[in-house]
């Protein structure tokens, strides 16, 4: 059953003391970063289970002379909250709303079921792309002769995980949502059909042939790894219940393929203030802030510059001039170090 309501009639402790903040950079542009060479070795843990202070506090270190910087993480007490207050991180279940609205591709897990044999039993992840309906459920299009279809029509129970996109590294933000998937019943299928193209446009204009939409319906749980020190089971009503943010839904990619043509430049000169850094790149973007891909020779790693308090930007203009705000006042503040 769909419950739709628009569904149609049926630390690395930094080096830097805490009065101020790295060489070169104010306070609204200290960033928090997570390294491609580490990952969180926290383990999952059972949703009714007391959870553990699961938290990172990061922030760049590095030395003069254009040395590369030390990009590490290490936990600190403090909780969840801390790291998303301290951050200006979103809430675990907006960020993971935000994350489900942006990605357009996932891992698929299912079970192999009897008709494989002596692979029975075992898990098979395949690579598929998806869209969510209003309350944040996965919409698919699969294939009849897909061995995933086939496992799911034996067995529904499954996972999906899925990543931030432009950035796949181990400290990368993603999230794994354990749910049962079933297919949308003739009557549902043009509803499925425009979930789907809504997100997937290229598709808007074809028919579907001898593919067939299917649901995620029931949401067992999620498990959410957030980088930044956010780990978290989050509260699968909380996530069904509020709304992603506007500038993740509204043309998420394209927004970020327009934020990089004009601010990808800028953004490396401000974060190489402190050493110096080859590539940067937005990869994802919140009402709060951005999360940037930044290259350092063979090394990468993720580093969010967030907006101002104040602020909270829905649209690309609103972006655009919240980061054109950040930048003007770095190089206002090299410059009056420098006289």
């Amino acid at each position: 059953m769909i419950w739709d309501p628009n569904f149609p009639t049926k630390k690395v402790r930094s080096s830097w003391p805490k009065s101020r903040t790295p060489k070169g950079l104010p306070y609204y542009m200290t960033v928090c970063s997570r390294n491609n060479s580490s990952q969180n070795g926290s383990l999952a843990r059972d949703p009714d289970e007391k959870p553990e202070q699961e938290t990172s506090n990061f922030s760049v270190s590095g030395t003069s002379g254009g040395s590369r910087a030390g990009l590490f993480r290490t936990p600190i007490s403090g909780g969840v909250q801390s790291a998303t207050s301290a951050h200006r991180l979103p809430h675990p279940a907006l960020a993971v709303r935000n994350l489900m609205e942006q990605a357009r591709f996932a891992h698929l897990c299912t079970t192999m079921s009897r008709m494989h044999h002596r692979r029975e039993g075992y898990p098979f992840g395949s690579l598929v792309d998806f869209a969510t309906d209003s309350m944040g459920h996965p919409i698919f299009s699969l294939s009849p002769l897909a061995i995933h279809t086939r496992n799911l029509l034996t067995d529904p129970r499954c996972t999906l995980v899925v990543q931030i996109p432009g950035w796949s590294g181990l400290s990368n933000a993603r999230v794994t949502i354990f749910g049962d998937i079933f297919p949308l019943s003739d009557d549902e299928q043009e509803w499925g059909h425009k979930q789907y193209t809504a997100k997937h446009q290229q598709w808007a204009s074809q028919q579907w042939g001898n593919f067939y939409y299917y649901r995620m319906q029931n949401i067992s749980d999620i498990y959410f790894i957030g980088g930044f020190g956010t780990v978290a089971w989050v509260d699968v009503k909380d996530y069904e219940s509020i709304r992603p943010d506007k500038i993740a839904v509204d043309g998420g990619e394209r927004n970020l393929k327009e934020l990089n043509a004009i601010f990808s430049k800028p953004l490396r000169k401000v974060l190489s203030l402190d050493g110096e850094i080859d590539d940067a790149a937005l990869i994802s973007i919140d009402s709060k802030g951005t999360d940037i891909r930044v290259r350092q020779g063979a090394q990468f790693n993720v580093q969010r510059i967030s907006f101002e308090e104040d602020h909270e930007v829905e649209t690309v203009d609103e972006a655009k001039a919240a980061l054109q705000k950040i930048i003007n006042r770095c190089y206002r503040s090299k410059t009056h170090k420098r006289s």
